[in-house]
């Protein structure tokens, strides 16, 4: 074989070498590229489904956080209700009248149900009368004989129930057989800026209701 046929059948060899290495790096790249796709896939989807499910924890947690927030407390006079439920009313000691006359007065509180709160809305009425410079009487305006409310006749300067006559004196004890029980009077409590304070000018009652057409007092 002459010198030049050599070279020629050398060159030809390199070149086989070279497409057959050019070939086997091929393959091991493209393992390479599969992987990171399917991490880049699966990263994706992983964030694609946390993004919903965290929003949904969080609104079926919000319920549970907004009832660990305090409501209000007994150290200042902006607050309207205390850790006891006692309420502060929108009227004070100088509202009342002196001579006995009752005085009708909305309670306002706030409502919470598993997702909304309402602030500061009505909740019920209830009955303040005072004799001179005694204490503050507070009855609820529910009468116990079946639950209908319960008026002040001026005239017969009584309390009344217009839907099956139930009658208290202003003491609120019964003056007839209709009603179960007396009317149901309310713990009050008198104080200068949300503290206790006999001789404060504000006034903060312990709202209930109670069930009806029973002798027993039970709070509902």
């Amino acid at each position: 074989m002459t010198e030049t046929q050599n070279n020629a059948a050398a060159a030809a060899e390199g070149q086989a070498s070279c497409c057959q290495g050019g070939h086997a790096s091929g393959p091991a790249d493209t393992p390479r590229r599969g992987l990171l796709i399917q991490g880049l896939t699966a990263l994706i989807s992983t964030a694609i489904m946390a993004i919903p499910a965290t929003l949904g924890g969080l609104f079926f947690l919000d319920p549970i956080l907004r009832k660990k927030q305090p409501t209000g407390g007994t150290g200042g006079g902006s607050a309207r209700k205390d850790e006891q439920g006692f309420l502060r009313l929108n009227v004070n000691r100088e509202a009342i009248p002196a001579d006995g006359t009752p005085v009708s007065v909305t309670v306002f509180d706030d409502i919470e149900d598993a997702w909304n709160r309402f602030r500061n809305v009505p909740v019920g009425s209830i009955w303040l009368r005072k004799v001179g410079d005694g204490p503050i009487l507070a009855f609820s305006s529910v009468c116990p004989h079946l639950g209908c409310s319960v008026n002040y006749r001026r005239a017969e300067n009584d309390f009344f129930c217009p839907c099956h006559t139930s009658a208290f004196g202003l003491d609120g004890r019964k003056s007839n057989e209709v009603p179960p029980r007396d009317m149901d009077g309310l713990e009050v409590s008198m104080r200068t800026e949300g503290r206790e304070d006999t001789a404060g000018s504000e006034i903060w009652v312990k709202f209930q209701n109670f069930r009806r057409a029973t002798a027993e007092k039970i709070p509902v």
